[in-house]
C-alpha cells in the first residue's frame, strides 16, 4: 500500500517529463520500433489531450474543435503535435489532486505538485501543413551503412550538398584496404591454378628465364617455389606470362636443334672403346666358363639321375658335421685389430692382415706363423689365396693392391684406383683379380702383366665387395648404396640389380650350385637371391649387429657362414636357411670368416687381434690318428 502512494504521488512529475521531451522520445521509439504506431504514439494518449482522437483520423491533416477551456490539436502526417492560439482568454483549470490517506508522522512531507500549464488555443480551426519528410543518404563508415535517424540527422540538414558524398579519409583508408585484401586473394587464387615445378633445378631454371633471381638469402626449396608461384601468376595477371614462356621455349628448341645436329651421328646406347687387352680378356672369359659351366651342369644331372646319389643325405651329413664345430685354436694374430683371412688351395696355408698393414701367413692346422709381408703404407683391409695356385693378394687403404709369393716376395702392385680398397677377390681362372675401392669403382687386373683391364662404374656410392661366380662368368659387387649388381664379364653389362637391403651391403658371395647368391649387410640381415627368379628368396635376421662377410662352403655350398660386429660368427643350412651352428669366443668384432676347401675348417679374425680355428669333432680325433700312425 505504501509503494503505490509513492507511486501515485511521483506520477505527475513522470508524467511532466515524458511531456516536454516527447519529441526526442518520438526519435528514439520509431528507431527501436520501426512501426506504423510508434511508442510515442501511445505515450501521447497520457501527455497531450486529444491526440488518441487526433491519431485514429487516416486523414492527412484533422482539426478538431472542443469546448471552451479546452485545446484544439492539429495532427499532420508526421505525427507531430501543433498548437494553436486559444479563441478565449486563457481559464486557468486547478489540478484535482486524489485523496491521499493519511501519512505516518514517520514519513516527511512532500512537495506541492505543479499544476499543469493550460494549452494554447489557436485563432483558426484549420490544420497547418506538415513539415515534409528529409530524406538522407546513408554513409558507411568502417564498412557498415548508417541507417539510424536522430535529432543530430535532422539538424545537418541544413548543411548537405547537392547530391555528392562527402567520403572521409577514415572510410578511403578503410576502401583501400578491402580492394588490396580483394586483390590479394584474386592473386592466391590465380597462383593456385599455376602448374609450377617441383623440381628445385627446374624452379631455378625457370626463374632464370623470367629473369629473377635463382635464389635468395637464407630461401628454402619451398620458399623458392612459392616466390616463383606468385611471380607467375602476377605476370598471368598483366598478361606477361604466356609471351615470355613462348619466347624461352622457342630459344629452346633453337639451341636443342643445334644440339641435335652436332650429335646426330651418336646412337644409343653407345660403348665406351676398351682396350685390345679386355677383349683379349672378356674372350678368354667366354671359353674358361663355357668349359665349367658344361661340368658343372653334368655333375647336377648325374646327382639327379644316379639312384645311388642321396642328396638329403649328404646335406644331413655335412649339417652334421657343422653342427659339430668347436674351437680348435685361438692365437694372436697381430698388435693391431685383424681385418682379412685366407686359406689357400690345398688348406695347409692360412693368410691373415691387421691394421698395422702387415699380412702373415702360418701354417695349418697348428697355427704356426710361417712369414709376414710387408710392404704397403697403410692398414692393409683385405687378403685372399689363389684359387690355383699359392700366390696371395692384398688390399690396402693406400691405394694400391699387391700380389705375394709364399716365401714373402712382392711380385706385382696394382695401382690405378684413387681411394682406399675395401675387399679383393680372384677369378676363379686365376688370371684375373678383382679390386673395389671407395672411389666407387671395382677393377679388374691382369695377373700376369699387371694392367688394368676394366674400370667399372655403375654404384651411387662406395664399393666394398665383390665375389665371381665360380663358372667365372659373372661377377658380383656390393656396396654402401645398399644395393649389389651381378656382371657379366663377357659383354660387360650389368644384368642384375638386387634390391633389398636398406643399409650398405658389405659382403657378397656365390653359391657352388651356380642360382643362389649371398648378401650380408649393416642392416643385420643376410638375404639369398634366386638368380634365375631374379628376386629375394630368403631374408634371414642373422645378428644384432651389422654383418662383416659371408662364405658360402666352397664344394657344394652345404651351408652358409656369416660373421659379424656382435662378436659371433653363424653357420646356417645351404638348404632351408635355418641357424646349425653359433660360434661365440670372440671379445670384439669378427671382421672376416673363411672356410678351407675341404669344408673341414672355419677361420675366423676379429678386432680383438686373435685368430680362432674352429673343426668339427671327430676331425681333430681322425687327425691325432693319422699322426699316431705315422
Amino acid at each position: 500500500m505504501k509503494a503505490f502512494q509513492n507511486w501515485v504521488l511521483n506520477l505527475p512529475i513522470f508524467l511532466n517529463f515524458f511531456r516536454i521531451h516527447h519529441r526526442r522520445i518520438y526519435h528514439f521509439s520509431s528507431f527501436l520500433f520501426p512501426s506504423p504506431k510508434p511508442l510515442s504514439y501511445f505515450l501521447q494518449l497520457f501527455f497531450i489531450p486529444g491526440s488518441m482522437e487526433a491519431d485514429d483520423d487516416n486523414s492527412p491533416s484533422t482539426s478538431i474543435a472542443v469546448p471552451d477551456g479546452e485545446t484544439t490539436v492539429s495532427t499532420a502526417d508526421d505525427n507531430s503535435i501543433q498548437l494553436v492560439q486559444p479563441m478565449a482568454p486563457p481559464v486557468v483549470t486547478p489540478t484535482v489532486v486524489p485523496p491521499i490517506a493519511p501519512v505516518p508522522a514517520a514519513v516527511p512531507s512532500i512537495a506541492a505538485i505543479p499544476a499543469f500549464p493550460p494549452p494554447l488555443v489557436g485563432n483558426t480551426l484549420s490544420s497547418l501543413p506538415g513539415r515534409p519528410p528529409v530524406l538522407k543518404r546513408p554513409v558507411s563508415q568502417n564498412g557498415e551503412v548508417k541507417t539510424g535517424d536522430s535529432d543530430s540527422d535532422h539538424e545537418d540538414d541544413g548543411r548537405a550538398t547537392g547530391g555528392e558524398y562527402e567520403i572521409s579519409e577514415e572510410s578511403r583508408l578503410v576502401r583501400e584496404r578491402q580492394e588490396k585484401a580483394m586483390q590479394d586473394l584474386l592473386m592466391k587464387r590465380r597462383a593456385a591454378a599455376l602448374a609450377v615445378p617441383t623440381n628445385d633445378m627446374a624452379v631455378r631454371t625457370r626463374l632464370r628465364r623470367l629473369g629473377e633471381p635463382i635464389t635468395l638469402f637464407g630461401e628454402r626449396e619451398m620458399e623458392r617455389r612459392e616466390r616463383l608461384r606468385m611471380i607467375m601468376a602476377k605476370l598471368d595477371s598483366e598478361g606477361q606470362l604466356e609471351k615470355l614462356m613462348k619466347a624461352h621455349e622457342e630459344e629452346e628448341a633453337a639451341i636443342s636443334a643445334k644440339a641435335e645436329d652436332i650429335e646426330e651421328d651418336i646412337t644409343y646406347p653407345f660403348y665406351t672403346y676398351g682396350p685390345k687387352e679386355l677383349l683379349d680378356a672378356r674372350i678368354d672369359i667366354a671359353k674358361y666358363s663355357i668349359v665349367k659351366a658344361a661340368a658343372r651342369l653334368q655333375r647336377a644331372r648325374r646327382k639327379r639321375d644316379d639312384p645311388d646319389e642321396d642328396m638329403d643325405a649328404e646335406i644331413d651329413w655335412a649339417l652334421r658335421q657343422a653342427g659339430d664345430l668347436v674351437l680348435d685354436c685361438s692365437e694372436i694374430g697381430d698388435d693391431r685389430p685383424l681385418s682379412g683371412c685366407s686359406f689357400s688351395l690345398d688348406g695347409k696355408l692360412l693368410a691373415t692382415c691387421s691394421l698395422s698393414g702387415v699380412a702373415k701367413l702360418w701354417s695349418m692346422p697348428r697355427v704356426s706363423k710361417v712369414s709376414a709381408l710387408k710392404g704397403h703404407t697403410e692398414r692393409a683391409t683385405d687378403v685372399t689365396f689363389s684359387p690355383v695356385h699359392d700366390h696371395l693378394a692384398t688390399a690396402s687403404a693406400d691405394r694400391t693392391a699387391k700380389l705375394w709369393s709364399p716365401d714373402g716376395s712382392l711380385l706385382k702392385t696394382f695401382e690405378g684406383h684413387l681411394d682406399r680398397l675395401a675387399r679383393i677377390a680372384f677369378h676363379p681362372s686365376g688370371k684375373y683379380l678383382g679390386t673395389t675401392s671407395f672411389d666407387k669403382t671395382w677393377r679388374l687386373w691382369d695377373i700376369d702383366s699387371g694392367v688394368e683391364l676394366l674400370l667399372q662404374e655403375g654404384h651411387s656410392r662406395s664399393v666394398y665387395g665383390i665375389a665371381f661366380h665360380q663358372d667365372g662368368s659373372l661377377a658380383a659387387s656390393c656396396g654402401l648404396d645398399a644395393l649389389a649388381r651381378v656382371w657379366d664379364l663377357r659383354t660387360g653389362k650389368s644384368i642384375l640389380a638386387l634390391e633389398g637391403h636398406v643399409k650398405p651391403v658389405l659382403g657378397v658371395s656365390f653359391s657352388p650350385n651356380g642360382y643362389h647368391l649371398a648378401t650380408g649387410g649393416e642392416d643385420n640381415t643376410c638375404r639369398i637371391w634366386d638368380l634365375r627368379k631374379k628376386k629375394s628368396l630368403y631374408i634371414i635376421p642373422a645378428h644384432s649387429n651389422l654383418i662383416s662377410q659371408v662364405k658360402f662352403e666352397p664344394q657344394e655350398g652345404y651351408y652358409l657362414v656369416t660373421s659379424s660386429y656382435d662378436m659371433t660368427a653363424k653357420v646356417w643350412s645351404g638348404r632351408d636357411f635355418k641357424p646349425v651352428k653359433t660360434l661365440p669366443g670372440h671379445e670384439a668384432k669378427v671382421t672376416a670368416s673363411d672356410i678351407s676347401g675341404d669344408g673341414r675348417y672355419i677361420v675366423t679374425v676379429s678386432h680383438d687381434r686373435t685368430i680362432k680355428l674352429w673343426t668339427a669333432g671327430n676331425s681333430g680325433k681322425e687327425n691325432d690318428m693319422d699322426m699316431d700312425m705315422d
